[in-house]
């Protein structure tokens, strides 16, 4: 009876590590298999983004590769900070974008056209970013969001030549992103350790993950900067 009694306790231990080692092979395989093909978080080029919070932001010393600074909100705010920061990333030789935050409750070519009238009162370099951010559905519906997210970025293109890049976080993207996977994602993940978050549907990956906003809101971006800048301007533009 005491070997009986002993022996029990292992056999279903055995058993129950090997169905724990079966299942943590499945999940790899499966994990192998749908995951994005990111490089290693050290590999990931590291960047910033700030606004009027951030005014005196000392990019110098921020260690950031790139750093996307936000110009205008809806059809009549212009971020004070941004021809500060924008000066101060060119000086410093860092790849930058511009970003407008986007109110769907307002008529989206109006806030395209406003964005660029302000962006375009500055002097462009090649690959410069262009920006949307959508994180607020000001109460239409998912259709109608993602109606007016479409129109926005269709008309800077038009506009511009550049397709700009959809910025939001990953549950808004996953909601109201249907149809935009054309437009190289900025998603905002906090739960996922830097550059391991997987892009949500449509699209297939990600460009940039803001992975932390603490104390500054960090990034990493999955391409190279030769990459990045290549989804900017192809030609400068003098203001």
């Amino acid at each position: 009876m005491p070997d009986h009694d002993c022996k029990t306790p292992i056999r279903r231990v055995t058993r129950k590590y090997a169905a724990i080692a079966a299942m943590a092979a499945l999940v790899a395989v499966a994990t192998a298999t749908t995951a994005p093909a990111y490089a290693g978080a050290d590999d990931l080029v590291y960047g910033q983004d700030a606004s009027h919070y951030q005014a005196t932001h000392d990019w110098a010393a921020s260690g950031a590769k790139f750093g996307i600074v936000k110009a205008t909100e809806g059809t009549d705010f212009t971020d004070d900070s941004f021809a500060r920061h924008w000066a101060e990333l060119a000086g410093h030789g860092i790849v930058r974008g511009a970003y407008h935050y986007g109110h769907p409750a307002n008529d989206p070519v109006e806030e395209a056209d406003f964005f660029l009238s302000v962006v375009n009162e500055q002097p462009a370099r090649t690959g410069d970013l262009l920006v949307l951010d959508l994180e607020t559905a000001d109460g239409r519906s998912g259709a109608d969001v993602n109606a007016w997210a479409k129109k926005w970025l269709e008309r800077v293109k038009d506009k511009t030549g550049v397709t700009p890049m959809f910025y939001s976080s990953w549950n808004f993207a996953s909601e109201y992103g249907q149809g935009l996977g054309e437009y190289p994602l900025w998603v905002a993940n906090y739960n996922e350790a830097r550059g391991t978050v997987a892009a949500p549907a449509p699209w297939k990956k990600w460009v940039i993950h803001q992975y932390s906003d603490s104390p500054v809101d960090q990034n990493v971006s999955s391409v190279s900067l030769d990459e990045l800048r290549a989804l900017g301007r192809k030609v400068e533009v003098r203001a």
